[in-house]
């Protein structure tokens, strides 16, 4: 019998589908290509790029030349433009603002072979600090309120470019997904005096169902509404609105979770093309108690189609405690 599952932070209803029990099998993975063309993020391609905004670096090398390990650079075809004043305006009762922002690339690599997943724990605890730093820096700018970071992992996942990279967008808006979060976080505070978050992982780690792995900083699980077929959720176990307030520790942590997590899912899904989002409080950090930062992880292995766009409900043909025993048995 399918179930219908509501969301405890938003309130949006799922369909789990159990009658269709998709398994890992049952969801092609995404042939890996590896193209010969000129790839602008590899070393020696820097003239290819935008000037690096931030770079993690040997001594003595250069920017905008060889000897990095990480480089940070504006999109060379941003979604907004950093340059120019907002000019807010109105044209009947429609509203409308020039498209201003910010838009950056985290090149975690300079390996063009390697995925996110295949990085060291090292490694990837510098791209988490690269994140951090630059949400620091973006965040002296008054015209921006949300800062969100992002991975598409995969063409189907939208990314355009195969070597493994990250994105950084700042709006001057809060996206309306997020004021969703933030808003039904409030809520549930007022009512509780809690964080729900804090209490999602809390009964996740009792029950344990859902639950895939965890260390002493982070858990990670399927939630109990998944929208999608192994979504997977990332949570800090200390109470925290904004990633950017990241200590070293827990940067170190949230790499080694993040390495096991998506060496999983790669693993029982033959590398799916995915996408991860950081969901942060907006800039203005005021909801400090009541929000929660977490990473959403949506493998790519269904399509949206007319029903789901007509009545925003998903349908999820793999319940989240199949897909977290699948997840918790691949070593």
């Amino acid at each position: 019998m399918p179930e219908l599952r509501k969301d405890p932070v938003i309130g949006r209803w799922v369909i789990i589908s159990t009658e269709r029990g998709k398994r890992p099998s049952d969801f092609p993975g995404e042939p890996r290509k590896r193209s010969t063309k000129l790839c602008p993020f590899c070393p020696n391609n820097e003239s290819s790029t935008p000037p690096e905004v931030y770079s993690v670096r040997e001594n003595g090398s250069q920017p905008n030349a060889p000897g990095w390990s990480l480089r940070v650079i504006p999109n060379k075809f941003p979604a907004l433009r950093i340059e120019g004043d907002l000019n807010r305006e109105g044209e009947g009762i429609f509203d409308k603002m020039n498209g201003i922002g910010a838009h950056e690339v985290i090149i975690e690599t300079p390996d063009h072979l390697k995925d996110l997943a295949n990085l060291s724990v090292e490694e990837i605890t510098r791209t988490v600090q690269a994140y951090k730093n630059r949400i620091i820096d973006l965040k002296n700018d008054a015209r921006f309120q949300y800062i969100l970071i992002f991975k598409n992992q995969g063409e189907a996942a939208g990314a355009s470019l195969e070597h493994s990279h990250s994105q950084l967008i700042a709006t001057p808006i809060i996206p309306k997904r997020v004021f969703e979060e933030i808003e039904g976080a409030k809520k549930y505070y007022e009512y509780k005096e809690r964080c729900i978050f804090c209490d999602i992982y809390r009964q996740e780690i009792q029950d344990g169902s859902r639950l895939i792995v965890r260390n002493e900083m982070f858990v990670s699980l399927t939630p109990f509404a998944s929208r999608f077929p192994f979504e997977v959720w990332v949570l800090p176990t200390n109470h925290n609105s904004q990633f950017e307030n990241i200590s070293d520790d827990e940067a170190g942590a949230f790499a080694e979770i993040m390495k096991i997590t998506l060496s999983k899912i790669a693993g029982a899904l033959n590398n799916p093309a995915y996408n991860f989002m950081i969901h942060s409080s907006p800039v203005d950090g005021l909801n400090k108690n009541a929000y929660h930062w977490h990473v959403e992880i949506i493998p790519k292995l269904t399509r949206v189609a007319g029903f789901e766009w007509g009545t925003g409900f998903y349908i999820n043909p793999t319940t989240p405690e199949d897909a977290a025993q699948f997840l918790k048995e691949i070593e």
